[in-house]
């Protein structure tokens, strides 16, 4: 148990020795590369959550499971930095979880508050979301929900403080699928627009035609798994807004190769998305980092952010 705390004084030392840096510490890295190019959010979580506050948190207020719609998981979360005034742009996160599990948040756990923390820290309002899960809710449930969730939104985050002109979302892995499905859809964006400012898609699938379904997708596309017709590609490349692209390098081959056909079919238009590498990173490491010293991803998101406000 000693040496166990004691590790987690080293790698504290370390992000706090590399905070101004973006790429990971060393120390970390080695760690994430012996977990290797596979989705384990125990072990990944095991080398981050030490690194997180925990509850309460002094400098931001946080309004737990507001309803966007009628379902149990139509709930999200809202941290608002106490000091400093609006309007303030706003940062929506979607979680992933392979379609049929994932959370905004689980109790004793800093994931993923850690995203809203930093949205807040960089004085931003932060909505935390879930949604509705496969196989009981099946494509498109999660676009479905995402415009309901922008609805709430742009309806109702002036009174936190967030500014419905500078909306921008973030969604990782299922829940890049489900905001690249709500970008790409617009029978889903509920006011007639988009009501976004700019999307940032983190290893994300965007043309299911071009690789083999697995259970995740079955479990939520059900007969049309691995059909074109689900595939967001064509209607990103026609989104009224900024995209950003994100994978990292231990990320599952597909993710890479997704990224690689989005980020060229939109350059082969003229439209290159800003594109963020995560060297070090893992699928779950990505999103883990954030709000430590590591700023691999923070950095490029927020210059994203800002450059959209």
């Amino acid at each position: 148990m000693r040496a166990r705390r004691n590790l987690s004084a080293v790698l504290l030392v370390a992000l706090a020795s590399a905070c101004a840096q973006t790429r990971m510490p060393p120390e970390i890295e080695a760690r994430v590369r012996a977990i290797g190019p596979v989705i384990d959010p125990p072990k990944t979580a095991a080398i981050y959550a030490p690194l997180h506050p925990k509850e309460p948190y002094p400098d931001v207020r946080v309004t737990r499971d507001l309803k966007y719609g009628p379902d149990a998981r139509h709930a999200l979360d809202v941290f608002v930095p106490r000091e400093g005034a609006g309007p303030r742009p706003v940062l929506i996160f979607v979680h992933g979880g392979a379609f049929v599990a994932g959370n905004k948040r689980s109790p004793g756990s800093p994931f993923y508050d850690n995203v809203m923390l930093a949205a807040a820290r960089h004085g931003m309002v932060g909505v935390n979301m879930t949604y509705r899960l496969a196989p009981q809710y099946r494509w498109p449930s999660g676009a479905a929900d995402m415009g309901a969730a922008v609805a709430w939104v742009q309806a109702n985050i002036a009174a936190y403080g967030g500014d419905p002109r500078r909306v921008f979302i973030v969604g990782h892995s299922a829940g890049a699928v489900h905001a690249a499905s709500y970008v790409a859809f617009p029978q889903h964006w509920k006011s007639g627009n988009i009501g976004l400012a700019g999307a940032v898609l983190v290893s994300g699938v965007y043309a299911f035609e071009k690789m083999k379904p697995d259970k995740p997708e079955f479990a939520y596309f059900g007969e049309k798994a691995g059909s074109a017709e689900t595939s967001s590609l064509p209607g990103l490349l026609e989104a009224p807004i900024p995209l950003m692209l994100v994978y990292a390098e231990l990320d599952p081959r597909f993710f890479i190769d997704q990224a690689k056909i989005l980020n060229d079919a939109l350059c082969a238009q003229g439209r290159c998305p800003r594109l963020a590498v995560l060297d070090g990173h893992g699928h779950i490491s990505e999103m883990y980092a954030v709000n430590t010293g590591d700023e691999s991803l923070t950095q490029p998101l927020m210059e994203f952010v800002g450059a959209g406000r």
